[in-house]
């Protein structure tokens, strides 16, 4: 039985590239001037802490940050309860809650709560 591949193995030649040291070196100096970054330091890369590499199925890049104080908690479509849910968050979760549409081929397609949560919670 092999073991599952995990996000430091699919990520740890990539952490050594330079454009990767570089941005975090860059942010790290950013936040050291004192200006405001988003998350906060303690919750970047939360989504990797959060979520196991082999219950990913889609990766969606390039998304619109969110820049208020207390949104961003490093997860996607997510912020912490009682924070006021941002647009395109709530776009997301309104999508979830109608139906998928059919893909030609299928005959049924439904969302599973463990999908929605992934996106949502």
């Amino acid at each position: 039985m092999t073991t599952p591949l995990t996000w430091h193995d699919v990520l740890a030649e990539e952490k050594q590239q330079s454009y990767f040291i570089n941005t975090l070196s860059t942010v790290a100096a950013e936040r050291q001037s004192g200006q405001t970054i988003y998350p906060p330091q303690k919750d970047v890369f939360n989504a990797f802490r959060y979520t196991e590499l082999s219950d990913v199925k889609v990766v969606i890049l390039g998304q619109d940050p969110y820049h208020g104080p207390g949104q961003a908690h490093g997860l996607a479509f997510s912020v912490r309860p009682g924070v006021a849910i941002p647009l395109l968050c709530s776009t997301c979760i309104k999508s979830l809650r109608e139906p998928c549409p059919v893909l030609p081929g299928q005959t049924t397609a439904t969302w599973k709560a463990g999908r929605a949560r992934a996106c949502c919670c």
